[in-house]
């Protein structure tokens, strides 16, 4: 059947445009990473392939043996990658090569920065692999066609990096795709077999499948001709399925790079075979930096799940939780059928079974840095602390083990850094206290600055300082560490009776008394404002604070809550006042009504501000506030 022409010219992306430009002008310091991403992604294809077989053996086409050939032509000076996996429709092609159609494009974009060095280090972050191609050639054309589609519907595509790309429809008989490089002047050593030999050993000896390549054989006789012959050229071995000791360090960092689709070395890894109840061997990687689609709803990557060495899904959401979403690696099970469905991982206990002894594998590997390298650790949590910190709320099996992994800012440093951990905390507490102190806010200079700390900070007692959005919900599902409770110090009544003389409590219960009358007053000012006014034993040098009681959501996740569009009933806060500030003791004087009405409800406003909340009424606070000034200042 002859092929009805078919071709058209069609535009990059803005995005893909800047990418192309940035991978053409970066400096790389090896330029072969390009060949690992294009065997990468043809190992990938091949693996598609062989799930989709599995319900339908015809898409094998009567070729069931998989592989990736790399060739060159010196004379035509091209380089060319083959697979015979899944292959594309013209509209995958359009999807997958003429657009960048991920999660985090704009991010990617926006996080260039202009420096070639540093942005270069970002192409390995976004995923984008095939573009690659570029630092090497200066035109690239794919030839594809989708297993079970006939040759007519084969698809060339072809490009030179710059602000377009041709589609056009051809014959092509063979299944899979063909990637062929038109090198740049100066990237000859692409057109030598034994470098490309080395490139692939190096980067693909871990791949599951054959990488064959026609290699120059020289004459067995003298005089003889040489012969060409293909050749496999890596292992072709499951590395993961391999003794440890047999694996270097060096393998395990390119695996790493090939499973996570990341340019950079991981912080860690953990290589296990687990017998027994359930068989299964896992690889897990703790990547050193996070993804740009660590918050999308849709990560590209996670842990791929392999039946008896043949891959049946990738980011294999079951056999990981959401908190260690970052995880990066492989699961090879023997005791699942290979034609598990997502329905089946749902219900199945061997999957529980896998998954809990995975997490327990991250955990203890978490654990070991945290001990034995601590700035690794630090590494970690600077990338993924915010992510990790949903693991209480989420595992409560864990949770302990979590707890200790977590770390915080503190009043300790004052830094905006979170390096405290509750272990730490609990090793510094003071004789007597019984509890961990908490406060959280929507910023960090809010909640460091915030005047419920006063008292904490003159008795010098250690207040963890949370300002990421997480916290809330972390402080919701985390209530003890080590027998002792967290409790937030802008909730309910302080029980600092500990650090307390027995001289302190009487003057304290004095004072109480003394202010009765004007704690009436204040009630009656702000009414319906207000659950309660008290006297405050947290503050030492603010004239008032709120809190809220002891059960209640906190006043920071209220304002979340609405923000989110959330329904949320509104509840009352507590005004504390601070008898021994000087604005208190004048209002305590002020027998004027109006102006005893306009003086408190300043000092309830201010609080509010203090909290980071926002007024009902700002012009009302700010004509109240003007009006005091004018009295103040004749």
């Amino acid at each position: 059947m002859k092929v009805k022409a078919h071709k058209e010219t069609l535009g990059f992306q803005t995005e893909v445009q800047q990418l192309l430009h940035l991978m053409i002008h970066s400096l790389y310091s090896n330029k072969e990473i390009f060949l690992r991403e294009l065997i990468s992604n043809a190992s990938d294809a091949c693996d598609k392939l062989r799930f989709e077989a599995l319900t339908d053996d015809a898409l094998y086409e009567n070729d069931p043996e998989l592989g990736i050939e790399v060739s060159f032509d010196k004379d035509a000076r091209t380089l060319t990658v083959v697979d015979n996996g899944i292959g594309m429709t013209r509209d995958e092609v359009v999807e997958n090569i003429g657009t960048i159609a991920r999660s985090g494009t704009r991010q990617f974009v926006e996080a260039m920065s202009g420096d070639q060095k540093a942005d270069a280090q970002l192409i390995g972050q976004f995923g984008v692999g095939f573009y690659s191609s570029f630092i090497v050639a200066e035109k690239v054309v794919l030839e594809t066609r989708r297993a079970g589609l006939g040759a007519e519907h084969g698809v060339r595509w072809a490009s030179g990096g710059e602000g377009d790309y041709t589609l056009e429809t051809i014959e092509r008989a063979p299944r899979g795709t063909a990637v062929t490089l038109h090198l740049r002047e100066g990237d000859d050593e692409f057109l030598d077999q034994w470098r490309l030999k080395s490139v692939i050993t190096r980067y693909s000896d871990h791949i599951n499948l054959p990488v064959r390549m026609p290699v120059t054989v020289p004459a067995e006789e003298e005089g003889g001709e040489p012969t060409v012959e293909v050749q496999t050229v890596n292992r072709a071995s499951a590395l993961w399925s391999r003794p440890k000791g047999e694996i270097t360090d060096e393998e395990y960092r390119e695996f790493y790079k090939h499973v996570g689709h990341d340019f950079q070395d991981p912080l860690a890894w953990s290589h296990n075979r687990v017998e027994g109840k359930y068989e299964y061997s896992s690889l897990l990687y703790i990547p050193e930096h996070a993804p740009f689609d660590l918050w999308d709803r849709e990560p590209r990557h996670g842990l791929k799940l392999y039946v008896q060495r043949v891959f049946i899904m990738e980011d294999a959401e079951k056999l990981m939780p959401r908190y260690l979403r970052f995880v990066r690696g492989v699961i090879d099970s023997n005791d699942l059928p290979l034609n598990i469905s997502r329905e089946m991982l749902q219900s199945s206990k061997v999957v529980d079974g896998i998954r809990s002894g995975s997490v327990k594998k991250v955990l203890g590997l978490l654990d070991s840095l945290a001990k034995d390298d601590p700035e690794k650790y630090q590494t970690f949590w600077d990338a993924f602390g915010t992510a990790f910190k949903e693991g209480p709320a989420e595992d409560m099996a864990n949770r302990e083990q979590i707890a200790g992994l977590l770390r915080f800012a503190s009043t300790q440093s004052d830094s905006e850094a979170q390096t405290v951990s509750l272990a730490d905390y609990v090793g510094r507490m003071q004789e007597g206290q019984t509890s961990i102190y908490y406060l959280t806010g929507d910023s960090f200079a809010a909640v460091k600055n915030s005047p419920h700390l006063e008292v904490f900070r003159r008795k010098g007692i250690e207040v963890l300082l949370m300002s990421e959005r997480v916290d809330e919900w972390l402080m919701a599902h985390l209530t003890e560490y080590d027998g002792k409770s967290l409790q937030s110090v802008a909730k309910g009544a302080l029980d600092l009776d500990a650090s307390e003389s027995e001289e302190e409590k009487a003057e304290r219960e004095k004072v109480e008394t003394a202010l009765e009358p004007l704690i009436k007053r204040v009630q009656e000012a702000l009414g319906d404002r207000v659950k309660e006014v008290r006297v405050s034993h947290r503050l030492t040098d603010s004239p008032a604070c709120l809190v809220v009681d002891e059960a209640a959501m906190s006043q920071n996740l209220e304002r979340m809550l609405r923000q989110a569009g959330q329904d949320v009933p509104v509840s009352k806060p507590i005004l504390e006042l601070n008898p021994g500030h000087a604005i208190v003791q004048r209002l305590d004087a002020e027998q004027d009504g109006s102006r005893f009405e306009d003086w408190s409800a300043i000092l309830f406003e201010q609080a509010v501000l203090a909290e980071g909340g926002q007024l009902e009424d700002p012009a009302g606070f700010v004509k109240r506030l003007n009006g005091l000034l004018l009295v103040l200042g004749g």
